[in-house]
């Protein structure tokens, strides 16, 4: 064995394999980095321990202006259509799935880096109800109303349960429709 295969100076046994990080754990880290990085930019900086879901939903509402997705707003003539024919001046955004995975990644990024399940701010029900408005939102929008599947019983001839979550009625009831793949 040359000391080049190992690279100079190392020892005469193989390196330990270190294994790369999964395309996911590389998001999250670099996710996670760009949060902190955020708080720092700040006017006055921010520290972690003081964050909170404030801090959070200003760092969506800053990522709109890097989005690739186009949502209009209700006095374009496309609004609610899913293919417009033609462009508009309606603003570029983040998508929801986007977002929503962000938070994931941050959420669990926020506990393995030392804080509390109790205390994630990634985790407050303000997040969540701000990404729901989203998720309607940019539904509406396209005039797709946003279907959640649900996982079927395999006894149930691999039947898909789909639920209407559009807010288009004012009943709190669901519109549940099934398909079959």
């Amino acid at each position: 064995m040359s000391s080049k295969e190992y690279g100079e100076g190392s020892s005469s046994s193989p390196p330990t394999t270190a294994t790369t990080p999964s395309r996911y754990e590389s998001q999250k880290r670099r996710d996670w980095n760009t949060f902190g990085q955020y708080l720092k930019n700040q006017r006055p900086p921010v520290a972690l321990s003081q964050c909170n879901f404030n801090h959070v939903l200003e760092f969506l509402r800053y990522l709109d202006q890097f989005g690739k997705t186009k949502v209009h707003v209700q006095g374009c003539m496309f609004y609610g259509q899913p293919e417009p024919p033609a462009p508009c001046t309606c603003p570029l955004k983040q998508a929801w799935g986007s977002l929503d995975a962000l938070i994931g990644r941050l959420r669990a990024a926020y506990e393995e880096n030392g804080g509390s399940p109790e205390s994630n701010p990634f985790a407050s029900a303000s997040i969540r109800v701000y990404l729901r408005e989203v998720r309607e939102c940019q539904a509406k929008a396209r005039g797709i109303p946003y279907k959640k599947k649900k996982k079927s019983n395999k006894a149930n001839n691999n039947t898909n349960l789909l639920v209407d979550d559009s807010t288009n009625n004012t009943s709190s009831s669901s519109i549940m429709h099934f398909s079959t793949p």
